[in-house]
């Protein structure tokens, strides 16, 4: 009798320890972000799958790492019955409790891309051909055939997409995200357009684009921005090359490795402004807001040099001789 006694208090007590570990893996499970394998996943459920084809699934998509917590939670959750097919994108962080409300719903959270100021065309496409859970429609195509089935016209794409927060839905074409990213700069160029200050050197609203583009380049800093358009609309009242380093590093192409030396800014390409007169032929990145308000709202300024001062900044100056001072008090001390 004593040996069953204490058989039933050991199992009892390990019974106890095995429902405390088994608790505290169920709530480190419930409040730890899910570690997903990418920023965003998108994936499909058929209909009629079961619970544990769709935590299979999930694994598989690395949505999970393994099934069985998953499996668990929605069983004592009495959520198994209530999981639904559909399309799902599925982005970080997400925790369990989210993806299984998400599931139980049958809505889902939709592809998020962020088109950043500054970025040229060219990453914007490699970014969006990255993009999971989405068509890609367009791969196939040039940027001159892109262009033509995103504006009907055969216009180099530098410049016509507008930086701003994308979302698309599960399974959308990547052509419906160009001609809202294009609909959405030729709105915001049109407005500003027609806004414009008087007396400004842009024959078309095309080459107010390509100023913005280099204002865009020059400067993160947004209350820099109608200076340094002012120094650049300054320069082109006078018949002045601009002189900017940002179209010559455009030119180089794949050239460029982070640096531009006397050679470069001294071999001839139809961006460099050291070489060539005017605006160069195309944007030579994709411009915010800011920049465009810049271009078309320069500053009122006597300037036409500047030049970075270390810290993020530049100083502008109004003759030749204040801007070697400036160079050598900012540049070449550095």
């Amino acid at each position: 009798m004593l040996f069953i006694k204490r058989f039933f208090q050991y199992s009892l007590a390990l019974l106890g320890l095995t429902t405390l570990a088994l608790a505290i893996w169920i709530v480190i499970f419930l409040i730890r972000p899910l570690p997903m394998a990418s920023e965003t996943i998108g994936m499909q459920i058929p209909a009629g799958a079961s619970v544990r084809a769709i935590a299979d699934q999930l694994v598989a998509s690395g949505v999970l790492t393994e099934p069985y917590s998953f499996l668990l939670v929605v069983k004592l959750t009495g959520s198994a019955n209530k999981l639904q097919a559909g399309d799902y994108a599925f982005n970080t962080p997400l925790q369990v409790m989210g993806l299984i409300d998400v599931l139980k719903h049958g809505t889902f959270d939709q592809f998020k891309l962020q088109l950043t100021e500054g970025k040229t065309f060219a990453d914007f496409r490699q970014k969006l051909a990255q993009m999971p859970g989405i068509r890609h429609d367009t791969l196939m195509l040039s940027d001159q055939e892109l262009m033509q089935q995103v504006s009907g016209q055969n216009d180099a794409p530098e410049g016509w997409f507008f930086p701003d927060t994308y979302f698309l839905d599960a399974q959308s074409s990547d052509l419906d995200l160009y001609k809202r990213a294009y609909q959405k700069m030729v709105q915001h160029l049109n407005q500003a357009w027609e806004q414009r200050a008087s007396g400004l050197p842009y024959r078309t609203m095309y080459e107010a684009l390509i100023m913005a583009s280099i204002v865009e380049k020059e400067t993160g800093v947004e209350e820099e921005r109608p200076q340094i358009a002012g120094v650049f609309v300054n320069r082109l009242r006078k018949g002045m090359r601009l002189q900017t380093d940002p179209t010559v590093i455009y030119g180089m192409g794949t050239r460029y490795r982070g640096n531009i030396s006397k050679k470069d800014l001294l071999a001839d390409t139809p961006y460099n402004t050291y070489t060539r007169s005017g605006l160069p032929p195309t944007p030579i990145a994709l411009p915010g807001l800011a920049s465009i308000q810049a271009a078309l709202h320069p500053a009122n300024t006597n300037a036409l040099y500047f030049v970075a001062n270390g810290q993020g900044r530049h100083v502008f100056t109004a003759t030749l001789e204040a801007h070697n001072q400036a160079v050598r008090a900012y540049q070449l001390k550095k």
